[in-house]
């Protein structure tokens, strides 16, 4: 009994050995002749050897799921710190999202960018997707009031950072944190098109373009309307990156590209500079048409606080006047917080 287990064991050993052999000759060979198996080989070489730096590793995060798609949001020191009624301007936009309906889940795939050190630190204290935007050569941390030196120069550090993430194959939805959530704009969106363009008015000649909402899907002709947009800041000093992109739609250049663009109707993107009449279509609200922080957090206080009066009624009604952004024009005397 003990030699025949003996003599199975070293036959058994022996047919594993030559199967082994055999598999290790297959393969070789088939590596050697088959393109695909080598293909696949290339590619796993590349994947690590591939540079993957802060911000693509946060895009990654952010876009798990969501069809490398990634809603981004840039702050500041002025959006996150107090200014003295206790609400900051990022306390308002997360609650947005909130108290909104279906748009708690979509803060999963939110990317905060950040301007300085104050607003990244405040922005991981939330467990939030945070970037830390290189801002070199320039103090973006304080408050960069509308149509400033320094407002123009952040906004086209922010038209630089969405030209990389497209050009790393994410599609975005940037929102202003002056912006809030209300419903989830995903349905809105009509995935055919290359972009869609938030407006400050409907019916109006041309079409009134707010860079503070848009979307735009990651292909050639975005990237390439997006290098062209930021190129041209050295040609247009003193003006904002929004009145650069229009002009560019106005001159056709939009149409060169072959882009197809949808504008986003005020009826469900809704904005100061005009209310959507029915709160039981809308999905953003901006607080455009507004020069200050202090004033933006006073009014959009007042929206958020029709809106829940609305969820628990669902009874339209009219949006609270804007008073403080109206006020905000004439507002001389206002000293930016730093």
């Amino acid at each position: 009994m003990t030699s025949y287990n003996n003599s199975s064991g070293s036959l058994a050993l022996a047919v594993a050995l030559l199967f082994a052999g055999a598999l290790y000759i297959y393969f070789s060979s088939r590596s050697a002749s088959d393109p695909i198996s080598g293909l696949l080989q290339n590619v796993n070489t590349r994947l690590i050897q591939y540079p993957v730096d802060e911000l693509e590793t946060v895009l990654d995060k952010a876009s798990t799921g969501n069809n490398k798609t990634v809603i981004i949001a840039m702050v500041n020191k002025a959006y996150v710190e107090e200014d003295g009624g206790g609400r900051t301007m990022l306390d308002l936009f997360l609650e947005s999202f909130w108290e909104g309906e279906g748009t708690r889940p979509l803060l999963n795939h939110l990317m905060v960018v950040a301007a300085d050190q104050t607003a990244y630190d405040r922005c991981l204290f939330r467990r939030l997707h945070c970037y830390k935007m290189d801002t070199e050569g320039v103090d973006l941390e304080g408050e960069k009031v509308y149509m400033s030196k320094d407002f123009i120069e952040m906004m086209w550090r922010r038209t630089r950072l969405l030209l990389d993430v497209l050009s790393r194959g994410y599609h975005i939805i940037f929102t202003d944190t002056d912006v809030m959530w209300l419903r989830s704009p995903l349905s809105r969106l009509n995935v055919s098109l290359d972009m869609h363009i938030s407006v400050d008015r409907n019916n109006v000649r041309g079409q009134l373009i707010n860079t503070g909402f848009y979307h735009a899907r990651s292909n050639n002709k975005t990237i390439s309307l997006f290098q062209k947009w930021y190129d041209m800041r050295l040609k247009s000093l003193g003006m904002k990156e929004q009145d650069v992109l229009k002009n560019l739609l106005d001159s056709g250049f939009f149409n060169q590209l072959g882009l197809n663009v949808g504008f986003l109707s005020t009826a469900e993107f809704s904005g100061f500079c005009q209310d959507s009449p029915d709160m039981g279509a809308v999905t953003t609200v901006h607080a455009n048409c507004c020069v200050h922080i202090p004033a933006k957090i006073s009014d959009l206080s007042l929206a958020l606080r029709d809106w829940k009066r609305y969820k628990a009624s669902r009874v339209n009604s009219r949006w609270s006047p804007h008073i403080e952004c109206r006020r905000s024009w004439k507002d001389v005397h206002y000293v930016p917080k730093l």
